[in-house]
């Protein structure tokens, strides 16, 4: 149970460092063009274009970068 929460708040890290800085460039570029419009119709373009983004690019870059970091999961010291 334990490795399943660690898995998940991983999980969830990985995906807040994509959509994060994701969300944030949306709005610094596209907020004022799209400022005119209802808040349903800027949600429903802000979700339609971030969540492929995320989901096909953001993750699997953050777990190709993360994967390429050497992690020593032998922890016993040699004497």
């Amino acid at each position: 149970m334990k490795l399943k929460t660690k898995a998940k708040l991983l999980a969830s890290l990985k995906i807040w460092l994509v959509i994060y800085p994701s969300i944030t460039a949306f709005l610094y570029f596209l907020g004022g063009p799209i400022a005119h419009l209802p808040l349903y119709l800027r949600t429903l373009l802000l979700t339609a274009t971030l969540v492929p983004w995320v989901v096909f690019v953001g993750v699997p870059t953050v777990e190709a970068i993360l994967n390429r970091i050497p992690i020593n999961k032998n922890k016993k010291q040699q004497i």
